[in-house]
């Protein structure tokens, strides 16, 4: 299977053109930690891997994206461009999750004996997280969390990655080796991989916010009707 993965959902922007199978891996990879100015960028990257594989948009099988959680803003370039690319080219859009996806890489490169517990700093004393089991299934659902009512509700058996897991390993007293990975954005390699074997039908390309955006609605200049 050939497909295009994008990825800016954080802080880095990111191409990929993956052929996967099983026997055949071919993989075409740009990234950069940016911050911001996703869409300034990542149609130079698209362009960047098509060329580096030498495939068009007839050569692939599906458009993978990264649906979330991260900003909002980024995430609306990556589904935005996603959609646009399925829509001329008549190809599947697919989307993975950046907890999903970075599970699946701790999980296919770690030793891990427990469940793991993905935990992504998500500001203002909060955190995303999603628990998976040693079979990269979900656990539980992605949600918004603390520290605190993580670490109250923590098993003795878990494990933890993501950029927050050294701190809930801190809060909850759990020794350095259950820190599998203090990984902050997911890799476009495993954007690729999961979306390789995700169902189209089951993972369309829905944004997943999980809680409402820090911006409010500008009040100055509003007539104000008696």
């Amino acid at each position: 299977m050939k497909l295009l993965a994008i990825d800016t959902s954080l802080s880095a922007c990111s191409a990929a053109v993956a052929e996967l199978g099983r026997t055949k891996e071919n993989l075409f990879i740009q990234t950069e930690e940016i911050g911001r100015g996703h869409a300034e960028k990542i149609m130079g990257m698209v362009d960047g891997v098509m060329a580096e594989s030498s495939k068009g948009f007839s050569d692939l099988d599906r458009i993978v994206v990264n649906v979330g959680p991260g900003s909002f803003t980024g995430l609306r370039v990556g589904l935005s461009i996603a959609r646009g690319f399925g829509l001329v080219s008549g190809k599947p859009v697919v989307g993975v999750t950046t907890l999903e996806c970075i599970a699946s890489e701790i999980l296919a490169t770690r030793s891990c004996s427990g469940d793991l517990l993905v935990v992504l700093d998500a500001r203002r004393d909060e955190v995303y997280c999603q628990q998976f089991k040693r079979d990269g299934s979900p656990a539980d659902e992605a949600r918004v969390s603390t520290l605190q009512e993580l670490a109250k509700t923590l098993g003795s058996d878990t494990y933890l990655a993501g950029s927050a897991a050294e701190a809930l390993g801190h809060e909850a007293g759990l020794p350095s080796e259950r820190i599998l990975g203090q990984n902050t954005v997911a890799s476009i390699e495993y954007i690729a991989r999961c979306g390789f074997k995700a169902d189209p039908e089951e993972r369309p390309p829905v944004p997943l916010y999980l809680r409402k955006p820090d911006a409010k609605p500008q009040q100055k200049g509003r007539i104000r009707r008696q």
